[in-house]
């Protein structure tokens, strides 16, 4: 791996960090590093990593926001890899928590204080999931918590998709998992469970972080007052367009659950089927169907046959 020494800003310490992953975004990235810059919260540090940008990005960030931590890798580490830099950034300056925000989102101003109300409401909590509304219908819930299935291996669409936000999504809950989008974890939850699972790459991690952090005897606990707006797969072609999100989302899902949740032989069969005949359907509605069907079918094979890490060619 080759990274390189964090820029200006990195020998400060903060009780919460924010860690923003940057790849070949440039402008997404400048627009949500200054939302964070405008969060209203005085002991925030922000660290972007960079995963071997092509576009400039770098130079953008070191330019534009001089108080922020730039980590860059030097190459593409996946989802996991590049925030497990950031990370480790922010515990070694001392983090309490760290949040993880996608560069594809941008931030309400209160939403470390949003993060703060569900901490110190829910002690137990080592994982605060953030409430994530559609950038292109900022009005509209892209996600307010999900139950996760262990059994069957998709729990639908998180709790609110598509709604407008209301009431009933502004109360502090308990949650199966939180998403990457925007999602905070406590230093104790990181020192219980380790980092994020760089195996996975990119997608699911977030599942299997959640998993592991309930198992240690955390919860995951529903943040409202932390609010984003994310563009759905924005890095990777878009929510209709990507194959990207279907060939992780299956490999990733059979991976973590074999691990986590094991069912014995008939079980497992089923349960692959189950995720099999899911993620195909899911493929049949996407820009690319016969693409999209691949991707899945290429994501359950390198399963089965543990090949994990970055995507291979097929």
């Amino acid at each position: 791996m080759s990274s390189t020494e964090p820029g200006p800003g990195a020998g400060e310490s903060h009780s919460w960090y924010a860690v923003v992953l940057s790849w070949n975004g440039r402008e997404d990235t400048v627009r949500c590093l200054e939302s964070l810059t405008h969060a209203a919260y005085g002991d925030l540090g922000i660290v972007c990593v960079d995963n071997g940008s092509m576009d400039g990005s770098q130079e953008e960030v070191r330019n534009r926001f001089p108080h922020v931590a730039l980590i860059e890798a030097g190459t593409n580490l996946g989802y996991a890899g590049g925030n497990n830099l950031g990370l480790r950034h922010a515990l070694a300056h001392g983090a309490r928590w760290v949040a993880l925000v996608n560069n594809d989102a941008t931030v309400a101003e209160d939403v470390i204080e949003g993060f703060e109300r569900a901490a110190g409401e829910r002690p137990l909590a080592g994982i605060l999931a953030g409430k994530v509304y559609f950038a292109d219908r900022p009005g509209r819930i892209w996600f307010a918590g999900q139950r996760v299935s262990e059994l069957v291996g998709y729990s639908g669409r998180p709790r609110g998709y598509g709604r407008p936000d209301s009431p009933r999504y502004s109360r502090i809950a308990s949650t199966g998992r939180a998403v990457g989008a925007l999602m905070a974890i406590s230093r104790p939850a990181i020192k219980a469970v380790g980092l994020l699972d760089e195996d996975l790459f990119a997608y699911v991690e977030d599942v299997d972080w959640a998993l592991r952090v309930r198992r240690a005897g955390f919860e995951v606990v529903f943040a409202p007052g932390a609010r984003a707006w994310h563009s759905v797969s924005a890095s990777t072609g878009g929510e209709s367009e990507s194959t990207t999100t279907l060939y992780y989302g299956v490999r990733n899902t059979l991976t973590v659950l074999e691990r986590l949740r094991p069912l014995g032989r008939l079980g497992a069969a089923l349960r692959r089927m189950a995720i099999l005949t899911t993620f195909s359907v899911h493929a049949l509605t996407r820009a690319h169907p016969r693409r999209a069907l691949r991707a899945v079918a290429c994501g359950y094979s390198d399963a089965r046959h543990a090949r994990l890490g970055q995507r291979s060619d097929h």
